[in-house]
């Protein structure tokens, strides 16, 4: 090394060194560099709304939340004082919700048989509720939208039923009606297609989307729900039939056949979703929306332990699709 000393080469190289290590993340992705707003349903991770908020933005970096349960109890039941809780620590963390995730229309179709894919109790701390109760739901969900300052609300498409043809232009009125009232309030209503309801999967997705035209209503994405319903070629070909600009939401989550050949969860990166494809083709659509961790998997033992090997899973498919 000619006209440079050793002592002053390592001093140099000191300095470097604790150059880069004050800025850690210089040259490295970040979420803030996705198109996506990438997001975790926070009681995914902890029903204590403040851990699960610090693990998603101090631990995961993240800058997008998405509410569905906190402090042991769904939204639709948290109090003013609660709810006024969890704007401070949403600020606190500086964290946007990107959706308030109710139960809306998880419940039975009027005059139908009733359906065998009931709750089973697993209504994510949601009171059981009837037909006649869900204007009460949705106006909760309105209010709370504005409160966390949203614009998206989801919604479902009743238990499923085992022949849904005699009812189906029935519940369409009643989603595009509810969508239209949803709309005056400035907001949009997001069907997410759920394995025990109507809609379960992409082509269903796909008829549903197409019988109702209002701009207020769009499709959460579920890939992983329509792996549980049957439809294990949910990507592509389930993709392929979606109607892409009304894609509003997208939930990430995965699913595989145990030894049993039964169809359970499992982490984001391990199972029939390709998901560094599929964030390449919503990327490749012009998909700005949300993509959210949903882990559902609980192998790791607890709900945060899944969760970190989850998002571990989802970032890598994201890094390797060129979205993060």
């Amino acid at each position: 090394m000619a006209g440079v000393s050793r002592r002053n080469f390592l001093a140099g190289a000191g300095i470097t060194a604790a150059t880069c290590a004050a800025r850690p993340l210089f040259g490295l992705p970040t979420a803030a560099q996705s198109p996506f707003k990438i997001a975790v349903i926070s009681d995914e991770i902890s029903q204590d709304f403040d851990h699960a908020c610090s693990v998603i933005a101090n631990d995961f970096g993240l800058h997008h939340v998405e509410l569905r349960e906190m402090w042991g109890k769904n939204l639709q039941a948290s109090t003013d004082a609660e709810i006024a809780e969890a704007l401070k620590i949403l600020a606190k963390y500086n964290l946007q919700v990107t959706d308030i995730a109710s139960p809306l229309f998880k419940v039975d179709w009027p005059g139908a048989p009733k359906s065998q894919y009931g709750s089973k109790g697993d209504m994510h701390g949601a009171a059981e509720t009837a037909y006649k109760q869900q204007d009460e739901v949705l106006a909760r969900s309105i209010s709370l939208a504005k409160q966390f300052k949203t614009d998206k609300i989801r919604c479902f498409d009743f238990w499923r039923l085992d022949d849904v043809a005699p009812y189906r232009a029935a519940i369409n009125e009643k989603l595009r009606a509810t969508a239209e009232i949803v709309g005056q309030q400035g907001l949009l209503l997001v069907i997410e297609n759920e394995f025990a309801c109507n809609t379960a999967t992409g082509r269903e997705a796909a008829k549903t989307l197409n019988a109702i035209q209002s701009p207020h209503f769009a499709l959460n994405w579920d890939a992983g729900n329509a792996v549980m319903r049957g439809e294990l070629d949910a990507f592509p070909a389930g993709w392929d039939a979606l109607p892409k600009n009304r894609i509003h939401h997208c939930h990430c989550k995965n699913a595989v056949k145990d030894d049993t050949g039964k169809i359970v969860w499992s982490p984001v990166d391990k199972g029939y979703i390709d998901w560094t494809a599929q964030f390449r083709a919503l990327k490749q659509v012009g998909y700005r929306d949300a993509v959210c961790l949903e882990t559902h998997w609980r192998g790791a033992g607890t709900p945060e332990a899944s969760t970190r090997i989850s998002w571990a899973g989802m970032k890598q498919c994201l890094i390797n699709s060129g979205t993060f």
